[in-house]
Order: C-alpha cells, then structure tokens, then sequence
C-alpha cells in the first residue's frame, strides 16, 4: 500500500472500476422481484400478520414474533445475486461463499448454475479459486469478503457483484477508524465466520473475542498482566500477525460481527471501557477505548421481538418456541439462546422436514449437536415461532403446515 493509504481507500479504489456492480441491475428488477415473490412469500405467515400474529388451527395455536425472518440487508443480496444471474445470461458465474446462511436459498443458487468457490479445507478458511477464469462473474455474499479477495478478483480480468449488507460494510467503516487513530480493534465474533475473517482483513491490528468468557481473559490481562505464552495460545487463531498482548492492548476500538448477541456485545464494550478507565483514568479513558455501535438494527429487532414471546410466555402459554433458520446461522443461534437461556423448550431446525411424521423434530442444539426427539403432547398445543433474517417466510409455512398436519392425522395427539 502507498503511504498513508489504509485498507479501505483500497477497497474504495476497487469499487470505482466499471468491473465492479454494487447496486444490482434495475432492467431486470421486476422481473427479478416477481420471481422472489412466487419463491419466498407464505400465506400462512401473511394469515398470521393479519391477524396480530396469532393463528389456531387443528389444535394448534401459533404466537409468530412480532419481527422475524428476511431482513432488507439478506432481500437485498438475494434480490442482486438473481438479478446478476439475468443479467449475465451467458456468463460463468461463482460465488465466494454461501450467499447467506439458508440451505434454500443456496439451493436456488446452484439451480441457476451459480459456482461455489471450493474450500481447500484447511484451518485458515481458504478457497479454492483456480476456477475463476477471465471473463467470468464473481458474486460477494451478504458477509462481504475479504481484502485479499477483493486484490485476486482485482488483478484478473473478471467482473464482481458486490451483496455485502450495508451494516457490515459500517462495521469495516468503524475498523478502518481504528486504524486510523492507531487502535487496536477488539472484535466481538467467531473469528472462523465469514462476515468476521472479513472484518479482520481491514484491520491492521485486531483481536477476536467470541463470548465474554474470553473479554473477561483480555481485560484481566490489560489489568493485572499475565502469561504471555498462554495468551498468544489461546487466540492463536483469532489476532492479527505480531500481535503483542503487551503492546497491543493500550487503545482499544470495538467493532462487532453484526449478528452476535447484542446484551453481551454491549457488556463487552462497557468491560474493555471500565479496564481502560481503571489503568488510564477518567482523564485519559477517551484516548484508550472507542466505541461505535455497530449492532444491525434487524439482529436488535428479532431479538427484542424473541424476549417478548418469552415475557409473555405463563400469559400465553407457550409449550415451546421454535426457530427456523440455517444451522450456520449466527443470529439464529442467538435467538435459539434466548429461550432456552430463560428455562423455556425451544428447537432450532433449518428446515420444514425436520418435522418428521412420528412426532418428532431434528434440530440443532446450543451446542452445535444435531439432535431427534419427540415434542409435541396431546390437546392444543400453544408455540411460539420466530425465524432468522436469512430465512424466507416460505420456510417457516412448510414447518407449520407439517405441525398442523401431524396434530392433525396422529391419533396420539389429539
């Protein structure tokens, strides 16, 4: 990079080229939109949101979140992945990862013979990218992609369609102010997700911090000290080339994967702030610690929509609580967390067969094990049922329509 140049002025440089599509393809919009429409829409959940997101039906009542599924960041990525694909007729086409995290929207995808960049399979992420030829079309998912990425596609003779969500794009925005004002970024993620690996590769200097057990760790070490060994150790994978936890840990800036737990995001932030008010003092603190909120409005809506469900749960009733989403979806873990985390069942399936006909359900547990068992008891059955912003309503109708049935036809339930 020339002097004085950061990461994002060459990102900024790479966007300006007539090679690089960032607002989609508005002659084929329509055609595009209308096709979303047929695929995504749901009658059911449209039932449900006429009728102030109740419905019973055979014996079954359903209390749908008042703020749920696609948000307008994951519509817009899809909505520019298939208007890409229009556009470019004839073109080969490849995406550098998963669109977003959905099975059916990646699915549809590669229905339209969208190319996904191969893994190679080893701890640091990589792909494969022998495949991308001069001439072709290469699609950035919802969670952007990394600096380097963006130089490879730069030096070949390839046209890109850039998805990356707005929120994340203010995510970089925040590292790259970090940067500039020499700070090291604190980012609160799981360094081996996409969206965070590209976050990391505009900072100079960063850490990852995935939970506050391990914040914890840090700001007792920016307080007491430590063993260096085993700090370096234990993020090993998930800091900067030569970072120093006794060099690197003076000024801090927090940024954030937009789709991690909002109340731990936010108790991270105030532990670094009051570690670095303790060393520096009150005078000083502003030099040492930086904070933007940088949490996605939709990841706030959903899960603020979530803790009502589970507020009102003894008022309603609520057997159980279900979340439809990818299982590699972040911000759909995080809901499954809230209520289980408040003592309430709750299963999160990915998909509508995960609802098996012998009464029981598939899905995917905190802890990342994928689990069978039964869940559902004679009489009504009162759930509540939310979904991921990577999830079309669509996919929540076919879980329902499922339960419905089963309460219907199976003698043991009635």
């Amino acid at each position: 990079m020339r002097e004085g140049e950061t990461k994002k002025d060459k990102r900024r440089k790479y966007m300006s080229k007539d090679s690089y599509f960032k607002n989609g393809f508005k002659s084929v919009r329509e055609e595009v939109k209308q096709d979303m429409e047929e695929q995504f829409e749901s009658e059911t959940v449209g039932e449900l949101k006429s009728n102030d997101h109740v419905i019973v039906r055979d014996n079954v009542e359903v209390h749908l979140a008042k703020d749920f599924g696609f948000c307008w960041g994951v519509e817009r990525s899809i909505a520019m992945a298939y208007e890409a694909r229009t556009h470019f007729p004839d073109k080969k086409l490849h995406i550098t990862n998963e669109l977003i995290h959905n099975p059916q929207v990646n699915g549809k995808l590669q229905d339209m013979e969208v190319n996904f960049v191969p893994k190679t399979g080893g701890p640091d992420g990589g792909k494969d990218f022998s495949g991308v030829s001069d001439g072709d079309v290469v699609i950035l998912p919802a969670f952007g992609a990394s600096i380097e990425e963006m130089e490879l596609f730069d030096s070949k003779n390839v046209e890109v369609v850039d998805t990356t969500c707005p929120w994340v794009s203010k995510v970089w925005n925040t590292v790259d102010m970090h940067q500039r004002r020499g700070l090291t970024s604190i980012i609160h993620g799981k360094y081996a997700h996409e969206e965070t690996v590209a976050t990391a590769s505009f900072c100079e200097t960063y850490l990852i911090v995935k939970d506050m057990g391990e914040a914890e760790y840090v700001a007792k070490y920016i307080a007491e000290g430590g063993d260096r060994e085993e700090f370096m150790k234990k993020f090993e994978k998930a800091m900067s080339k030569d970072f120093d936890p006794d060099k690197h840990l003076v000024k801090l800036g927090l940024a954030n994967q937009t789709t991690m737990y909002k109340k731990e995001t936010r108790a991270i932030g105030q532990l670094f702030q009051k570690a670095q008010l303790n060393k520096y003092g009150p005078v000083d603190v502003a030099s040492h610690y930086m904070e933007f909120d940088t949490i996605c409005d939709a990841t706030q809506e959903r899960q603020d929509a979530i803790h009502d469900l589970v507020n009102n749960k003894e008022e309603l009733g609520l057997d159980f609580i279900l979340v439809v989403g990818g299982w590699d979806s972040s911000n759909t873990q995080h809901l499954l967390e809230i209520p289980l985390n408040a003592g309430l069942r709750a299963f999160h399936i990915n998909e509508g067969e995960c609802i098996g006909a012998d009464n029981t359900i598939t899905h995917r547990a905190m802890n990342g094990d994928v689990v069978k068992e039964e869940f559902m008891g004679r009489g009504m059955v009162r759930m509540g049922v939310t979904s991921g912003a990577s999830t079309p309503d669509r996919a929540v109708q076919d879980a329902l329509d499922r339960i419905f049935l089963l309460k219907k036809v199976n003698p043991e339930l009635q």
